[in-house]
């Protein structure tokens, strides 16, 4: 539809003159100077101080920042449709500009660090209120943590659910939700637990199947990281790997122009009667076998 409107543009004439005003672009399009490499910036730059609730106000409404920028003066990149804070020239916080007056955008991850301190907090926050109206905080969190309450206590429940919801500085969303998913239907109520969980579902996605499916793990037990890094160690057959034969001395050494005088002619060697054992403490293996290292002769 715009390009209808362009074309239409260019056939028009302004008053009475005998060219239309595509034919007068054409004339002055080579007069032009060319367009600018760095974008133009249609932003405005404001410096607010950042109050005790770890907030900035810009334009009557407020906005959240990390809480360890509390009692700071940053900077905030303006838009028409969202703002950029800046805490020197690193960016701490993005969000989406509010229409309406007086009103407050947070993000629940700005203050997990203080309800770390304070977890409490959490169940009536202004900013968890936001986060399940806009997804982020879903049913699946809210079943782990009434789960992990009712097991640990309001206080210990929360601060784990609060070190879980730190992974999602890490780890994409759908990876922690589902790990969360996992870790409801094992009973798994720790954070370290969620965050192994959270590895697998990661770890899968890196490879999947060679018809494109991705390989999901059961649902079941979850492992300890001990266990399963146990796991995942090569097969030895339940023993350590040996050593190659040990080469004779005597099979390397340079042979001697003639008999010495003074050496005693060498005694033939028997094999020992039980075969040592292995420096890991193997078992033994077969004297019989082709492979057994043989002692080298005596050297007098």
């Amino acid at each position: 539809m715009v390009d209808e409107w362009d074309a239409a543009d260019d056939a028009g004439r302004i008053g009475t003159r005998p060219h239309t005003v595509g034919e007068h672009f054409a004339v002055e399009r080579p007069l032009l100077a060319p367009l600018p490499d760095e974008a133009f910036e249609t932003g405005t730059w404001l410096t607010p101080h950042v109050d005790r609730f770890s907030q900035v106000t810009v334009r009557t409404n407020r906005y959240s920042v990390p809480v360890r920028l509390v009692g700071r003066q940053v900077r905030v990149h303006l838009h028409a449709s969202d703002l950029v804070i800046y805490d020197g020239r690193n960016p701490v916080a993005r969000h989406e500009r509010l229409m309406a007056k007086s009103r407050s955008r947070l993000n629940l991850d700005h203050y997990l660090e203080a309800l770390l301190r304070k977890p409490g907090a959490l169940p009536g926050a202004t900013a968890l209120e936001q986060a399940r109206a806009a997804g982020r905080f879903t049913p699946v969190h809210d079943a782990w943590w009434e789960a992990v309450r009712r097991v640990h206590g309001d206080a210990a429940g929360t601060r784990a659910l609060i070190e879980v919801l730190l992974l999602h500085r890490h780890m994409p969303h759908d990876h922690v939700a589902a790990g969360l998913a996992t870790a409801v239907r094992a009973g798994a109520l720790t954070a370290d637990a969620v965050a192994l969980e959270v590895r697998k579902f990661a770890e899968t996605d890196d490879h999947r199947a060679p018809d494109g499916s991705t390989m999901r793990h059961p649902a079941g037990n979850v492992l300890s990281l001990t266990e399963r890094r146990l796991a995942q160690l090569p097969p030895t057959g339940g023993r350590c790997p040996r050593s190659p034969p040990m080469t004779s001395f005597c099979a390397i050494a340079a042979p001697s122009k003639g008999p010495r005088h003074d050496t005693p002619p060498s005694r033939p060697l028997t094999p020992p009667s039980t075969p040592p054992a292995d420096f890991c403490g193997c078992p033994p293996s077969d004297p019989s076998s082709p492979t057994w290292p043989r002692p080298p002769p005596a050297i007098r």
